[in-house]
């Protein structure tokens, strides 16, 4: 419906989420009362027969026999026509609340998503991660997290402008996406920072994966479309930590983040671990 699509052009998705939801609830509550309008019409039309079929026993002559059955087959008319109007009623509904749905998965999908990389936004990675952290700790199982930052993209973005550095984050993106079989999970974590969360991935699976990213990301030449003008190479660094079982999930992350600047630190597009992190406390 006209309603419907309005929610989709919402700016805000969190809006857009609640206005849907509130639709379908008015659209099952006309369901209902389709359905005791309908119950009503039942009832009326039972005390209808009863009399009728009454009427017709106890008829004293034809005239009598013949009124009580034209009764009964109007109000039979009747009862069909209210039916038939129902049924019509009930289709509509149905596919009006199937639509709502549609447009509330799809609402809710925008909401989880990061809008110029396509792929899961900081929220959803949040969810993302606490949820898998308590799926680890219940069936026993690995879980690591990369974090990853393209290396001087400020630098990059004021030396060639946003719109080039936007296209530098999704192909980024692209390239996570890409890079990020099976379970793994990439989002947008903020700003040129992103993330994969490596459901039943160790600590090494997690490196492999980050040396893909890096690797792949660094063999990219960044080159304008419509002129050919070649801007370079862009390279990543990536923290990658894995989970301990009953650990904050927020102690996972900075972990994580430490490796980052680890890495960065020491001379960026590499690949640091939280092995680093304890060889350098050692020291």
């Amino acid at each position: 419906s006209d309603d419907a699509a309005q929610f989709l052009s919402a700016a805000d998705p969190a809006t857009a989420v609640h206005d849907t939801s509130r639709k379908i609830e008015e659209s099952v509550s006309t369901v209902l009362g389709f359905m005791s309008a309908a119950t009503g019409c039942a009832a009326t039309y039972g005390e209808s027969l009863e009399s009728n079929l009454g009427a017709m026993a106890n008829a004293e002559n034809l005239d009598s026999l013949r009124r009580a059955v034209e009764t009964l087959v109007a109000d039979t008319k009747g009862m069909a026509a209210q039916n038939s109007l129902l049924r019509d009623r009930l289709a509509d509904s149905s596919n009006e609340i199937q639509t709502l749905r549609e447009h509330l998965e799809s609402v809710q999908q925008e909401a989880m998503t990061d809008a110029l990389t396509g792929i899961a936004n900081r929220k959803s990675f949040d969810a993302t991660l606490l949820h898998e952290a308590e799926h680890a700790l219940e069936k026993g199982s690995h879980l690591s997290l990369l974090l990853g930052d393209i290396d001087h993209f400020k630098r990059f973005n004021d030396t060639y402008g946003h719109q080039v550095g936007d296209q530098v984050l999704k192909l980024v993106g692209m390239i996570l996406k890409q890079s990020a079989t099976g379970s793994a999970k990439p989002a947008r974590y903020g700003g040129e920072e992103f993330a994969i969360v490596m459901p039943r991935a160790d600590l090494s699976q997690a490196v492999t994966l980050a040396e893909t990213v890096r690797t792949t990301v660094a063999s990219k030449r960044i080159r304008k479309k419509s002129t050919g003008e070649d801007f370079g190479n862009i390279t990543m660094s990536i923290g990658a930590a894995q989970f301990k079982p009953g650990e904050p999930i927020a102690d996972l992350i900075q972990r994580a983040d430490e490796c980052l600047y680890h890495a960065k630190n020491a001379g960026r597009k590499q690949v640091a671990t939280e092995h680093e992190l304890q060889a350098v406390v050692s020291d």
